[in-house]
């Protein structure tokens, strides 16, 4: 099993992920991690904190000579903007300042209801730690999962595909068309016109005072059949992507495949039929087995079907405007527009690189469960014993 926790506040020293289940000999190097955070950083519509934060990650343990060696792997994000809060942030009692704590909460954030809930009089003990800038750790898990999967042939993209009500047309491109034209974008998306219609919506939000959201997608290829499980509501892997997905910060709606599309089309135009084709096997495919159509989104019944499996997730706009909502102070009760922080006007481009690595962690850990080893050697005979017995189901 893979697993994971992060620790770490936005202008703490660092950010922290500590990763076990990892099986020995999976080659990972800090180079290629920092390439996920810089696209994480990167995208229009990003504020302050990316011009002071230029993410890189440092490999503490479980790592010897590029490889895993089997034990947990620890990964570090430093905080550059820690020199300006050692005081403010510390951990030490003589720091304490009660000048300096935030009492006016911001709408659409956990600050109320988190300081509430911890009994917390100065929200920045809630903010911190809820901030988005947590995920930037979590993609660095996300690339390491990456980097498993793609020794076994299986890709993971995001793409923007709608932001501000404006939607990118696919017009039947290839995944790895897609991803090629995404690499380029500042967007992450595969529309060039629909990405110029997009950036002039976030230009007239900003100049508003105002926040965009959007919608990312996840499409994950080269996934064999069965990984999740269909016999408990905690094995399905649809849900347990749903879950990794929505909890990234300011998502709002998760859907597979088709999703809230087929309670709109008669089940004739949701279902995916079979077909059976032996030269697929000839050709290095898993199976024979096959579907024309993906409104399932790659998974049937909690199980991987063969199919790429597609999830896209709703992304609120940040609710740090620059022209401030209306709250309420907690200590007077008194009404105040709503403090600001610094923030961005919109995120949906990183929240596709976020989406990315949770899916990739959950992808990762679903096959470690059907081909788990202790070394990656291991997990492959498990893997190609496998795919030789789908051939010749």
């Amino acid at each position: 099993m893979l697993r994971y926790l992060t620790a770490g506040e936005s202008h703490g020293p660092q950010l922290t992920a500590i990763i076990e289940g990892l099986p020995a000999g999976l080659k990972i190097s800090e180079e290629t991690i920092n390439v996920d955070l810089a696209r994480r950083q990167g995208g229009y519509g990003r504020g302050g904190r990316m011009l002071i934060e230029k993410d890189e990650v440092q490999i503490l343990s479980g790592v010897r000579w590029g490889e895993t060696i089997g034990s947990p792997v620890t990964l570090c994000v430093v905080n550059r903007d820690w020199v300006n809060w050692q005081e403010k942030m510390s951990p030490h009692e003589r720091h304490r300042d009660e000048k300096i704590r935030v009492t006016r909460s911001r709408p659409g954030h956990a600050d109320l209801p988190g300081a509430m809930k911890y009994n917390h009089r100065d929200v920045r003990n809630i903010l911190e730690r809820s901030s988005a800038r947590e995920t930037a750790v979590r993609v660095a898990v996300g690339s390491v999962a990456r980097a498993f999967l793609d020794a076994f042939g299986i890709t993971v993209s995001g793409f923007v595909v709608e932001l501000g009500g404006i939607r990118a047309e696919r017009r039947g491109l290839s995944s790895d068309r897609l991803r090629e034209l995404a690499a380029k974008s500042e967007l992450a998306t595969y529309d060039p016109g629909a990405e110029e219609r997009m950036k002039a919506f976030i230009d007239s939000v900003k100049e508003a005072g105002d926040t965009a959201g959007g919608v990312v997608e996840v499409v994950v290829s080269g996934v064999p059949v069965g990984l999740g499980s269909h016999v408990q509501w905690d094995r399905k892997l649809d849900a347990r992507l749903a879950l990794a997905v929505m909890s990234i910060q300011a998502i709002k709606g998760v859907e597979m495949g088709l999703g809230f599309e087929t309670a709109r089309r008669p089940g004739s135009q949701v279902h995916d039929e079979i077909y059976y084709d032996s030269t697929r096997i000839a050709r290095g495919e898993g199976a024979g087995f096959f579907r024309k159509t993906n409104n399932a989104g790659g998974i049937e019944g909690g199980i991987t079907n063969g199919e790429e499996i597609v999830i896209r997730a709703a992304m609120k706009p940040i609710p740090t405007l620059y022209k401030p909502l209306r709250s309420v102070d907690m200590l007077t009760k008194e009404s105040f527009e709503a403090t600001v922080e610094r923030s961005d006007v919109c995120a949906v481009p990183a929240a596709a690189v976020v989406a990315e690595s949770v899916v990739a962690i959950e992808v990762a850990n679903a096959f470690l469960e059907k081909f788990g080893g202790d070394s990656l050697a291991e997990v492959r005979r498990n893997y190609d014993g496998y795919i030789d017995y789908l051939r010749s189901f």
